[in-house]
């Protein structure tokens, strides 16, 4: 079939690429986890990006249509130190997580790396996980969808 034969198939995505909005009801209710292991050679640059993406997800679909939750394991986990000073990713955290966004942090991670929980930015013990793959698993599991940005 020719691609612009499809393009009749999906009227509403067309509408989204003219105006930059979805419609209504264009999106259905989502779950996703988003799995942070940082990226080298610029981690903070990576979790910028990653909160943004987050953000985007969120403001499309809408807060009451969509769970989110952020796996920090590995490299990704150091990412919640600096924002202990850097308030700017503070407060993107803090408006995610006023959102209803759920970060979760590896404890294998923490403790591979010596660090503890409440060094981490807005981090509650509650928030630690035994292992971040295995909540990743665990998560897919009850149908969260996975991105890896």
């Amino acid at each position: 079939m020719p691609l612009f034969a499809r393009r009749s198939l999906f009227p509403a995505a067309a509408s989204v690429v003219l105006t930059g909005a979805a419609p209504a009801g264009y999106y259905t209710d989502q779950k996703v986890v988003y799995h942070n292991d940082g990226k080298l050679p610029d981690n903070a640059e990576y979790f910028r990006m990653l909160l943004a993406s987050v953000r985007n997800h969120l403001d499309a679909v809408g807060k009451d249509h969509v769970v989110l939750r952020v796996v920090s394991n590995g490299q990704g986990v150091n990412l919640l130190v600096p924002a202990q000073q850097d308030k700017a990713m503070a407060h993107a955290i803090d408006a995610l997580r006023a959102d209803g966004v759920i970060f979760l942090v590896c404890n294998n991670t923490l403790n591979a790396m010596h660090l503890e929980w409440h060094r981490l930015y807005g981090v509650q013990e509650g928030d630690v996980v035994p292992s971040g793959v295995a909540e990743l698993g665990r998560l897919q599991g009850m149908g969260f969808g996975y991105i890896h940005p």
